[in-house]
Parts: C-alpha cells; sequence; structure tokens
C-alpha cells in the first residue's frame, strides 16, 4: 500500500542511532546505505518516507544481529523524548485526560500507528493498530512503540496503573526481555497488540497535573497537527479522513469540501499522484477489515456494515479479492497460525 507520510519524528530516527552505536555499529555507513548523514538526524523537519524507514530498520537489525532491538530502542525513550505530546500528557489532570491526548495527537510523534482506547468492565484496554501494513518491520515497531508509551504512563502515573498484561500480534523476540521490560505478563501471537490497565485509575488526580501547562501544550499539538496535515500529499489528507472517521467514511464530495477543493479538483490531485478516492478507501477498508477480524468483536456481518456495505456478499467478494480467500478462511488461517 502506498504511504506517503513521514513514518515517524526524527527525534526518534536519533533513538535508533543511538542504539545501533552502542552496540558497535557504523552509524554513518549504515545511514549512507539509505543516503542518509547523521547532521540530518538533528534536522527536526527530516522527512523520511516508509520504504526508506523501512530499510533503515532491516538494516539496523541486520548490523546488531538483535533481533529484540526494538525493545531496546523502545527502553531508551521517556516522556521527555516526546516532543510536545509528552508534555502534554505529563501535565495531564488524570490518565484519562492524557490518553485521550496521546490518542488524539499520536499521529504527531508517528503515521505507521494509531493508538485505540477501550474501557471494558475493570479493565482499560490500550491498543494499538497499524495504519500502513508494517510486514517485515512490524516487531519491531510495535515493540518499540508499546515499550515507549509505556515508559510514559508509567512516569505521569507512577505505581497507581501497573500494566496488567502486554500483547503482541507478531512472533517473539524475547519473551524474557520483554517481560522483564514491560514487568508484566507478555503473550506474542495474539489477536492483538497492546496493554491492559485498571480502569480504577483512569480518574485518579495525576502529581504532575497542571491545567496552565496542559492547556498551553494542547494548544500547541493543535497547530503541530494542522501544520502536519497541510504540506503531504492529497493522498495521505483523504487516508487520514477516512481513518479519522474509522466507519462512515466521507463521500468523495465530502472529502473534497473538507479538504476546502471541488471533486474535480480533488479528482484530479489524486490522479496525478496515481491514486483515486476508491483506491483509498479499499486500502482502508482492507487494512481495518483484517483489523476488526483479528480483535473479533464483530461478526462479518457487523464489519460489513462498518466499512459501508450495504450487502455483506459485497463484502466477502472484496476481501476475497484482497486477501485471496473469504473473511472467514482468512480467520481460520490467522487462529491456526497462532495454536
Amino acid at each position: 500500500m502506498p504511504h506517503h507520510d513521514p513514518p515517524l519524528a526524527s527525534s526518534y530516527l536519533r533513538q535508533i542511532a543511538e542504539q545501533v552505536a552502542s552496540m558497535g555499529g557504523d552509524v554513518d555507513a549504515w545511514l549512507a546505505r539509505s543516503g542518509l548523514r547523521a547532521a540530518q538526524l538533528e534536522d527536526a523537519r527530516l522527512s523520511l518516507s516508509f520504504p526508506l524507514f523501512r530499510q533503515l530498520v532491516l538494516d539496523a537489525l541486520a548490523l546488531t544481529q538483535e533481533p529484540a532491538l526494538g525493545l531496546l530502542i523502545g527502553e531508551r525513550m521517556r516522556a521527555h523524548t516526546h516532543g510536545i505530546l509528552g508534555y502534554a500528557a505529563m501535565h495531564s489532570a488524570t490518565l484519562r485526560q492524557a490518553l485521550e491526548v496521546l490518542e488524539r495527537y499520536f499521529m504527531l510523534r508517528t503515521s505507521m500507528v494509531g493508538i485505540a482506547i477501550e474501557v471494558q468492565g475493570a479493565t482499560l484496554r490500550v491498543s494499538l493498530y497499524e495504519r500502513v501494513p508494517l510486514g517485515d518491520i512490524a516487531r519491531p515497531v510495535l515493540e518499540g512503540v508499546l515499550l515507549a508509551f509505556k515508559n510514559v504512563l508509567d512516569f505521569i502515573a507512577r505505581d497507581s496503573a501497573p500494566c496488567q498484561l502486554v500483547a503482541f500480534q507478531c512472533a517473539p523476540s524475547d519473551v524474557g526481555l520483554a517481560q522483564s521490560l514491560f514487568q508484566c505478563e507478555v503473550r506474542y501471537a495474539q489477536d492483538w497488540s497492546g496493554m491492559l490497565l485498571p480502569a480504577a485509575a483512569l480518574d485518579l488526580p495525576l502529581k504532575m497535573g497542571d491545567p496552565a501547562s496542559f492547556e498551553q501544550a494542547l494548544q500547541l499539538c493543535q497547530r503541530e497537527l494542522e501544520k502536519l496535515v497541510t504540506p503531504y500529499s492529497t493522498a495521505a489528507r483523504v487516508r487520514r479522513l477516512m481513518l479519522e472517521q474509522r466507519t462512515a467514511f466521507p463521500s468523495l464530495a465530502l472529502t473534497a469540501r473538507l479538504l476546502h477543493v471541488t471533486p474535480r479538483t480533488l479528482h484530479r490531485r489524486l490522479l496525478a499522484e496515481h491514486s483515486s478516492y476508491q483506491q483509498i478507501l479499499d486500502e482502508v477498508r482492507r487494512m481495518l477489515a483484517c483489523e476488526y477480524l483479528r480483535v473479533g468483536q464483530l461478526s462479518v456481518q457487523e464489519i460489513s456494515y462498518a466499512l459501508g456495505y450495504t450487502d455483506i456478499a459485497n463484502f466477502r467478494r472484496a476481501f476475497k479479492r484482497w486477501e485471496g480467500v473469504p473473511p472467514s478462511a482468512w480467520l481460520t488461517a490467522k487462529r491456526a497460525l497462532k495454536d
């Protein structure tokens, strides 16, 4: 699937470089393979394509020979590593407020992964979902992102929200290391990625809460988000609008209106990027269909309606075109792999 947003903030690339260096790797040679120089990592405006970032991660894995590289990089990251978003989380009044900010503005730090937060009885479920298929770099990215996320929560909540369980859809890198870093049970080859926390901690006051600092940080986050959307491709902006809706996708006409252009102009701009409204809609539907099936909370019929299909047969046909098998066979194959 083509992807046009920069995959992550440049400060994270510096963390990867520092980890590679600490393990004896030649950072200059590692960067040079992708046409980069160490000095560029200091530039906050550095923008990488997803294929370039993927190659950097694969090269780092090959260079260090460390399958748990994502965990080691995630462990390096603390609240201050996350810029204005980390600052907003630190000064939130409650864990609920912090999580809402992180969920809404997470794309300021990375466009590869999104966060979904859901209260299930006495448990708070924080799920990671791939905004783009991560493929062969899923494990290091998901392990690194989730551990970095947990480090932020531990810092702001202190001991009031201990992690109860961590789950990953990918195969394990080093279960012992993961459990020592997350300080709880870690399960791999699951049908979701994320963590479980006690819901009772959601509304406890946080010691570092500061309404004035929080409000200032929130305004900066909103301005950064508005700047982020503007310079990127039309296809990326259309995709983001669809992902923000998650269901009831905006029509071509409404999408054009939200982007302040005419439908004809939108069509022309997408065509110039070798894309189309229908192609992007199919990509988003495919990604969400697989995510909904993995989570297992909706029936195939409910997923069909959630993705805007009025006829379940049309959804089944579309899914078979995307994945080569019907939804039920795809799910059976995934469960067999897990077992």
